[in-house]
């Protein structure tokens, strides 16, 4: 298996299979392929080899589909692609017992067939709070590959015991499974989300963070100015 990253803003995950390696991904987000492939969707795909219904619906909760897609090359072998959804990167990590990791939600792209994907922490904020939905993270577990797609540039930060680090959820992109985390209200902060309180996650070392400089959130306040109004095409429509 070789793997290649291209582009740069909106990058490419490439991935050159020999005849008969498999790669697991969400269905949807396959680019492109070369043919001979054999594609097959269940709930047991990713789930580090336990497979199971029930290892579908833990990844569900966690924000991923229910259903993943496995891409076995034929003997000639072949390659598929995977182009991110966000302007970002692409990171690869190793995944074994001593290298777990949470990722937010949404943010899992590929692995090799024995990583597990599943809820690592979910927690709600409140209504109001990120529309009610919370804060939630996938955990990328068992042994093999996994790759991720981050959003804007990356800042990583290695905490030591003792240090500790408060992040806006929505920044927090990628952290060791084994640190600790908690949630703090920052008082005297006012804006248009929280009103006079600031929630913030507390990450605890030691260990490695990843935190990306743009959110969906933002991203999607910064463009909406710039969508067609629904409700004025809905109204020219009916005349």
């Amino acid at each position: 298996m070789e793997t290649k990253i291209t582009g740069t803003t909106m990058p490419v995950l490439e991935i050159t299979l020999a005849g008969g390696e498999q790669i697991i991904a969400e269905g949807g987000d396959v680019a492109w392929l070369t043919p001979g492939f054999d594609i097959q969707t269940s709930t047991g795909f990713g789930s580090g080899g336990k497979g199971g219904f029930l290892s579908g619906l833990k990844r569900m909760i966690g924000g991923g589909q229910l259903f993943l897609t496995q891409y076995t090359a034929s003997g000639a072998g072949g390659f598929v692609a995977f182009a991110a959804q966000l302007p970002g990167t692409i990171r690869e990590l190793a995944i074994d017992p001593a290298d777990q990791f949470m990722v937010q939600s949404g943010s899992y792209m590929a692995s090799t067939p024995q990583v597990e994907v599943s809820v690592g922490m979910q927690t709600k904020l409140g209504a109001g709070i990120f529309g009610g939905a919370g804060v939630v993270f996938q955990k990328l577990a068992g042994q093999g590959v996994a790759w991720v797609q981050l959003a804007g540039e990356i800042v990583e930060y290695e905490l030591q015991a003792g240090q500790s680090l408060l992040i806006h959820p929505g920044h927090l992109a990628l952290y060791r499974a084994e640190m600790q985390m908690e949630f703090a209200t920052i008082k005297g902060v006012k804006n248009k989300f929280f009103g006079d309180s600031l929630f913030l996650a507390q990450l605890h070392g030691p260990g490695h963070v990843w935190l990306q400089s743009m959110t969906p959130a933002k991203l999607a306040a910064a463009i909406e100015p710039y969508l067609p109004d629904k409700s004025s095409s809905s109204s020219s429509n009916d005349n």
